[in-house]
């Protein structure tokens, strides 16, 4: 690599969540000196509870630890009502795009009322309090709201990425022991429509799925398709006839936020369990530290909700903190692989988090097209970069670098996994 590294900027430091060496190593001694005595400071701060903890950390059953136990919490609450109250209601909270450039915006009022419509949508269908839901869904507000609306009424989500198969959903179904699907008749990538309602049809025909009572279909194509009577309902009727309000279901820390299966590429898929109170408080910081988000911050994270990081850094942490974030439906190379350059000067990203395989995708496409190419694209809105996903590799850091960042963002290398909920090592851009 070559010695053209970035350096932050004095401005740049002063202003960042850890300012600096001296900050970082202040943390790092209270930590050291009192651990629970740090996380438990930081719950406080950064999570709104209803009934507060008083004891940070139970050890005595190890290695079954349980964190913050006799709080409770609601993490759609902190999400989205929470922030209403503060008055940001009116500030956008998802600016959607959708495959072919269409754009939505919503605020954080306006995800509230939908996530509560959801939400009476399920507890009108009989799902409760411990109950698991799978989410089956592309890219869009909806499966945010989905999500939001399981944590509101204390049901389990776990969402399927919707490139896996029939016999992958399946699958997971079965070892959720769910009671409802949602998920929409298709979804658009690469201006392709994938039969998202018909691959859940197959899925449930191949067996073992027994505890679903209900699928919920959000209709975004608008195409035809089959729907089982007594099982299958269009979210649209039964939702919009849903009160805009609905009181969120206060869970302990410890009760169940999400099940999120590995991609099984080394034997059998294995469900990871997150809890409310401990997952929620390390989305919330890391989105915080990591990439230093501000209020008036546009961020951007590519990842798929389908995967831990679009869970992290999509559905909960930018929105507990109050930001304004991007999310696409589509994919980096259609209608062409100037896509993610244009979104990121169109809605003025800030802060822009992807995996090192697109990068090093587009660094080929964009050689072979000055038309395609960063430098073709007003990137001037940009203060941070991220990577996330795989080790990035020099030669993709330094394009990265120069030809995104235009040598003067830092970049965030991001170490983590599913089994941790957020990131475990990553320098810190101040």
């Amino acid at each position: 690599m070559s010695a053209n590294i970035y350096q932050p900027s004095a401005d740049f430091v002063k202003n960042a969540h850890v300012s600096g060496v001296p900050a970082y190593e202040a943390l790092c001694k209270e930590a050291e000196t009192d651990y629970q005595g740090y996380w438990g400071r930081l719950a406080k701060e950064l999570i709104t509870w209803k009934t507060p903890f008083t004891q940070v950390l139970d050890e005595s059953n190890a290695p079954f630890f349980k964190w913050f136990e006799d709080g409770t919490l609601n993490a759609s609450y902190n999400c989205l009502d929470r922030n209403v109250e503060k008055g940001l209601g009116d500030k956008t909270a998802i600016i959607f795009e959708a495959d072919g450039g269409e754009v939505t915006k919503i605020t954080y009022s306006q995800l509230l009322a939908k996530t509560c419509q959801y939400a009476n949508a399920l507890k009108s269908l009989g799902v409760q309090k411990g109950d698991r839901v799978v989410i089956y869904i592309s890219m869009s507000i909806e499966g945010v709201a989905a999500m939001q609306a399981c944590a509101r009424i204390g049901a389990t989500h776990s969402v399927v990425f919707g490139g896996f198969s029939a016999q992958s959903l399946r699958d997971r179904i079965e070892d959720t022991g769910a009671v409802a699907v949602i998920t929409a008749d298709h979804q658009v990538r690469g201006g392709k429509h994938l039969p998202l309602k018909t691959i859940v049809d197959e899925a449930l025909n191949l067996g073992g799925c027994d505890s679903i009572k209900n699928v919920l279909v959000i209709k975004r194509s608008g195409n035809e398709i089959a729907m089982t009577a007594g099982r299958d309902l269009w979210m649209a009727d039964l939702a919009d006839k849903q009160a805009t309000t609905c009181e969120p279901e206060w869970v302990s820390a410890e009760h169940p936020l999400f099940l999120l299966y590995t991609s099984g590429s080394t034997g059998k898929p294995k469900g990871v369990q997150h809890s409310t109170g401990g997952y929620l408080l390390h989305a919330a910081l890391t989105t915080k530290w990591t990439f230093d988000l501000k209020a008036d911050d546009v961020f951007w994270c590519t990842a798929d909700i389908g995967w831990v990081t679009g869970h992290t850094y999509i559905t909960y942490g930018p929105l507990a903190l109050g930001g304004t974030e991007i999310v696409f439906e589509g994919v980096p190379t259609y209608p062409d692989a100037g896509r993610f350059w244009k979104m990121i000067q169109d809605h003025k990203v800030s802060i822009f988090y992807t995996a090192p395989t697109a990068i090093r995708s587009l660094i080929k496409l964009a050689e072979a097209n000055d038309a395609v190419h960063p430098k073709s694209y007003d990137l001037s809105s940009l203060r941070l970069l991220g990577s996330v996903g795989e080790p990035i590799n020099p030669a993709a850091w330094e394009w990265y670098y120069q030809h995104v960042g235009g040598s003067r963002c830092p970049i965030v290398d991001t170490f983590w996994q599913t089994e941790t909920g957020g990131h475990m090592i990553t320098p810190l851009p101040g």
